[in-house]
């Protein structure tokens, strides 16, 4: 047991008047001297475009230029600022775009937004001493600023080609009824280079409170408070202190209905380190200067287990006592009789894989404000699920649905986890109970503590084969660590058993997903929903069934692949649109030259060893087996505008701007003249959550459907047939048929409460159907597909793995927007090297960007994609869903590639040089 020690509020700090100048005007601000610049930036001028992503000099996001150089201003005080001449995004502009900024929008450089200000400001002061700087000179400057997003390769590019143009933006939108394949810029780009787009942290209003949360800091707990009124009294400026006895509706939350398990503030006992027990809601000054090391808390510690071997242990004491074994749910697909299968196969491989938390790492922490409009709470903050965010926090605080607004802002980031509400019932909490706006930021310690997580994974598998190198069988086991509440548990537990055969006929079929409660950090959804772990399980055992084969990799896989026709091993029978024998073939000529290439290096060197792998994805888009609806709302205005009510919340993955050019094609109008109003609550139809690959796919095809509807009652409307052409001129529409032309006045028509004058609105929901007591049965109306080919080298003294080159080809269906599909297949590349190599979240260790390592720009190589388009049906223009399937097979590509390289398998992901050189020296110590 301990308490925290009692303690005095620390005295107000002194403040002095500070004068320098930014962006080329003088400014003067009176703030305490060690005072962060880049909070004197944000808080005190409102240049938010100088992002805060860590606060420790990590991220880059907040790099300014102070006398023209770049530094990180949240480790800059603003003492030293003083008499300097400093330049934020906001200052590059001067009137026009930059190059740079122009670059960035016309090669997709910027997805989310929010690192694309500090590598502006870095890349500026690049090409004012280097206008025509070479790619590892471009690396080196902007080394020091992460990205989540975009893989870096655009970003390099875009630098590159900045001093070949001038300034401003000269991009044409493409012609009527060709936006569909076209790369236009992103829609929403241009707030994303100026700094005028507005995150989670940007908007909070001057009279909002500041709120802090109190969090665990052990894994499990029984705790206690003391005076609590008795402490916030002594602290001048707390508002109030709040527990879960305020919490005024169901203390409990969670993504899936009948799972749902999580309070939103803790009673008497936390299951994980940074579990939420209270809050405290103060004055801005106030809150900035407190120190809850006095907060009245008692702890006492209680056995903990973070294993999945320690919690389902006869005699292990339950998380969850309604949850035998500490099982959160199992998912299970059979087919066949594999076991008979593997006994009369020709050729078998078994393995084990053991992978481990990877962290989201977003750019932008999480960040909202909420207030109260009348009687409706309006949440303002980031997020990927608006209408799963407002159902949620209304069960919580006790609201009606209709009595919660959610506005999502611009989401710096997500790849899953700003699925789950995370800030949004505490700031709810506190606007209520005080009547202030109350606003909350995460810092990056504490987002990367209390958020959630990939699901670590221990997983066995058998494979066999005939001796023609058919494969008859396979079984596949995984124990998915969940941590300590549900969260997207049982979505893993349940997506994992359908794709861990992989995109291969696999007649014989046994798999099963645990998803086990530990103490440790919650596991949720993260690019793939478990997918990318099984498929390194698969993947690995395929390159090792090939060669006990005596078949090449590539060749043994385009053997074994779907095809039109072809059966899964639910049963679903795929009648068309099957790409992943499109996507190996696409790759045959790059695989052969990257093994003549490894052979001809190998036999020259000694040191280092280059190695070629290959892998294969396929995913569902969707949800599986369940209702997974997306609506959408589209009207012209009296004043010759086509609004679209646009709901998927964009998370850098461009469904601003995908979802706009199929509604134009379908529609018959022009991309110029549609106006943008994303998702929101109050004023937006449900377009699902921006998950699971189906944006693009789902709500892509509720818009095409709502853009036919509204072309249909514009033409029945003026009486003419299908085949009539449409066009906006002002304030009226004209409609021609040969040679028949026929001109309407908007403003002679009625309006509705959105002021608009034609309306259509249209769902979409994907044909599944159920799986049944074996798994049985059609989980998805849609799959894409890919593979790639990862060359590497790797130094056989030290264990490091330099990356040479990644090639992939992904089905895409049609590719919407080509840029943007680039974008994607990059980006996602870089997170499956970071899984593959260097990213390992633990608990306790790695709770910051300084020690936890994501890719930086040195880490990606060049990548080449090739855009498969084998069109689906049931798609929007025939487009398939891509944002996870591009990570899934990059991490098997490169184990496969290392055990190519130096005969090891590493069966601990991520392959660190330790874990690389311990199964070499193993190899040899066998020898």
């Amino acid at each position: 047991m301990n308490m925290a020690q009692p303690g005095m509020a620390k005295p107000t700090m002194q403040r002095t008047d500070i004068a320098f100048e930014v962006n080329g005007a003088a400014v003067s601000v009176s703030v305490p001297p060690v005072r962060r610049l880049s909070q004197v930036l944000r808080d005190e001028l409102r240049l938010t475009g100088t992002k805060v992503g860590c606060d420790a000099g990590d991220c880059g996001a907040c790099t300014v230029l102070v006398d023209g150089n770049p530094v990180c201003a949240c480790l800059m005080p603003a003492a030293s600022a003083s008499g300097a001449s400093i330049t934020t995004v906001e200052g590059l502009a001067n009137g026009r775009l930059s190059a740079l900024q122009a670059s960035f929008l016309e090669h997709g450089a910027a997805q989310c937004g929010i690192c694309t200000p500090g590598l502006l400001v870095a890349a500026t002061a690049l090409l004012e001493r280097n206008p025509q700087p070479s790619e590892a000179e471009t690396q080196d400057a902007l080394g020091g600023v992460l990205c989540r997003c975009t893989g870096y390769r655009k970003i390099i590019a875009a630098v590159m080609d900045a001093s070949r143009r001038g300034e401003g933006l000269d991009h044409r939108m493409p012609e009527v009824g060709h936006a569909v394949g076209a790369s236009p810029i992103r829609l929403d780009g241009l707030p994303k280079v100026t700094g005028d787009e507005k995150f989670g942290g940007d908007s909070f209003p001057a009279d909002a409170l500041a709120v802090l949360v109190v969090r665990s800091p052990h894994y499990h707990a029984r705790f206690s408070f003391g005076d609590l009124q008795a402490w916030a009294d002594a602290h001048p400026g707390v508002a109030g202190v709040f527990t879960a006895a305020d919490v005024p509706g169901k203390n409990c939350f969670g993504v899936i209905g009948p799972f749902a398990d999580q309070p939103v503030l803790a009673e008497g006992f936390v299951r994980f380190r940074g579990e939420a027990v209270a809050l405290v809601a103060g004055e801005r000054e106030a809150v900035l200067e407190l120190d809850l090391t006095d907060f009245p808390i008692t702890w006492t510690e209680l056995p903990h287990v973070l294993q999945p071997a320690e919690a389902k242990a006869n005699g292990a004491s339950l998380i969850h006592q309604h949850r035998p074994a500490n099982l959160l749910t199992s998912g299970f697909v059979e087919r066949g009789d594999p076991d008979a299968a593997l006994v009369g196969a020709a050729v078998t491989v078994s393995g084990a894989i053991e992978t481990s938390y990877v962290e989201h790492a977003y750019i932008e922490p999480e960040a909202g404000y909420a207030c109260m409009d009348g009687d409706t709470l309006v949440i303002v903050a980031c997020t990927q699920a608006p209408y799963m965010d407002r159902d949620d926090t209304a069960k919580v605080l006790g609201l009606s649905v209709d009595k919660v607004r959610i506005v999502p802002t611009a989401t710096g980031g997500g790849f899953g986890s700003k699925l789950d509400v995370s800030l949004q019932p505490l700031i709810g909490l506190v606007a209520m109970k005080t009547g202030r706006p109350a606003a909350l930021a995460y810092t990056r310690h504490e987002s990367m503590i209390s958020t959630t997580k990939r699901h670590p994974a221990e997983m066995q598998a058998t494979i066999g084969a005939n001796a023609e190198g058919r494969i008859t069988g396979m079984v596949f086991s995984g124990d998915f660590n969940t941590g300590a509440y549900a969260s997207w548990g049982p979505t893993v537990a349940n997506r994992v058993p359908v794709h861990a055969s992989g995109p291969y006929v696999t007649p014989n079929y046994r798999a099963t997903g645990y998803a086990i409660h530990t103490n440790g950090p919650i596991s949720g959804a993260f690019r793939g929903f478990g997918v990318p772990q099984a498929t390194v399980m698969q993947e690995t055992l395929y390159d090792e069934l090939a060669g006990k084969l005596g078949m090449d990799s590539l060749d043994f896989r385009l053997k074994n692949c779907l095809r039109n026709g072809s059966e899964t091993v639910t049963g679903q029978r795929l009648e068309t649109g099957v790409g992943i024998g499109d996507c190996l073939e696409a790759l045959r000529q790059h695989w052969s030259r990257a093994l003549a290439e490894a052979e001809a290096f190998n036999a020259t060197h000694t040191a280092s060893k280059r190695g070629v792998g290959v892998a294969s994805c396929w995913y569902g888009c969707g949800n599986t087996s369940l209702p997974n609806p997306s609506t959408i709302k589209v009207g012209i205005s009296a004043s010759g505008d086509v609004v679209l009510h646009q709901g998927a919340v964009d998370i850098g993955q461009g469904s601003n701007t995908v979802i706009t050019q199929i509604c134009a094609d379908a529609l018959g109008l022009p991309l110029d003249k549609f106006r943008l109003r994303s998702a929101d609550t109050a004023i937006t139809p449900d377009a699902g959550k921006t998950s699971a690959s189906r944006q693009t796919f789902v709500t892509g095809k509720a818009a095409e459907k709502a853009g036919r509807a509204l072309r249909d009652k514009i033409l029945r409307f003026a009486n003419v047939s299908g085949h009539a052409t449409i066009a906006l001129d002002g304030a009226s529409i004209s409609i021609q048929e040969g040679d028949a032309a026929r001109r309407v006045d908007l403003a002679t028509l009625k309006v509705d409460a959105d002021g608009l004058v034609f309306v259509a609105e249209e769902t979409y929901d994907p044909p599944t159907l159920p799986l049944d007591a074996k798994g049985q049965g059609k989980p998805y109306a849609v799959y894409g597909y890919g593979a790639q080919v990862a060359e590497l080298e790797v130094d056989l003294t030290l264990g490091t793995v330099k990356l040479v080159k990644i090639t992939a080809a992904h089905d895409v269906g049609k590719a919407i927007n080509p840029v943007l599909v680039e974008g994607q297949i990059e980006g996602g590349i870089a997170q499956g090297i970071g899984m593959a190599l260097m990213e390992e979240y633990i608990p306790g260790r790695t709770e910051n960007l300084h020690d936890y390592l994501i890719p930086t720009i040195g880490d990606v190589p060049p990548i080449e994609h090739i855009l498969v388009e084998v069109p689906d049906p049931e798609g929007p223009f025939g487009a398939k869903g891509l944002g996870e399937h591009v990570l899934i097979p990059t991490a098997p590509a490169i184990l496969n590639a290392i055990r190519h390289a130096t005969g090891v398998l590493v069966t601990k992901v991520p392959a660190t040089p330790s874990r690389i050189l311990a199964a070499i020296r193993e190899k040899e110590a066998r020898q």
